[in-house]
């Protein structure tokens, strides 16, 4: 029974730390002229930043170790974005920090596959060639 409720109160505050991440990128997004650059992740996902212009980055915890886990960046309006994604449990696994060039219109995005035994939280930080390059990201473990 302890462990069901330990499994309950990390999956809370998984929640409420992605909550508190989307509010905080939602703040600051400014509004696509057209789709947005990464789409609605759906219950798998962990994050979820539809669209940012310039440079920022996020925070989060909550991975399971039991399941896979993917992260997507995707960019357009032009020029490129840096990403340095790090685990705090599992820095031997962070993928290096890639550049994905954004096109003036369509998204390109990027998905990197992180396996599965990762636990505990992770942060991203993306370095925007400008501040109209707009970009998106989620980071997902499909059941």
């Amino acid at each position: 029974m302890k462990q069901a409720h330990g499994r309950g109160r990390a999956a809370a505050v998984t929640a409420l730390t992605a909550a508190l991440t989307l509010a905080l990128a939602a703040g600051t997004a400014r509004a696509s002229s057209g789709d947005e650059i990464i789409g609605y992740p759906g219950p798998d996902g962990l994050i979820w930043i539809p669209e940012q212009a310039g440079t920022s980055g996020f925070v989060s915890g909550g991975l399971s170790p039991r399941l896979d886990t993917f992260i997507t960046f995707g960019c357009a309006g032009g020029g490129t974005i840096e990403v340095a994604f790090h685990l705090e449990n599992h820095p031997d696994r962070d993928p290096a920090p890639f550049t994905v060039d954004c096109p003036e219109s369509d998204p390109a995005r990027v998905t990197v596959p992180l396996g599965t035994g990762l636990r505990g939280g992770f942060q991203a930080w993306v370095t925007a060639s400008g501040p109209s390059t707009r970009w998106g990201a989620t980071v997902v473990q499909p059941e």
